[in-house]
């Protein structure tokens, strides 16, 4: 009995934090399930290439990251 308890508790639990993630992304604007922000990725996009349009945004990031860390060090030794 402890044991059904426990279950159905969980569930009500589980299903109560579901509803309050989808309604707090309802309120942000975001679509439930969706991939990238923004859009980049569309619904008709097949797997690969929302892998590879992934991959190529996390390259551009980190360059531009390296850059930005580089012209820091750059500022810094030269004061």
């Amino acid at each position: 009995m402890r044991a059904v308890f426990t279950i159905v508790s969980l569930l009500v639990v589980l299903a109560v934090v579901g509803l309050l993630v989808s309604k707090q992304l309802r309120a942000t604007g975001q679509a439930v399930g969706q991939a990238l922000p923004g859009g980049a990725a569309s619904a008709a996009a097949t797997p690969a290439e929302q892998s590879r349009q992934l991959q190529q945004r996390v390259r551009s990031d980190v360059g531009k990251a390296l850059e930005a860390g580089a012209a820091a060090r750059k500022t810094e030794g030269e004061q």
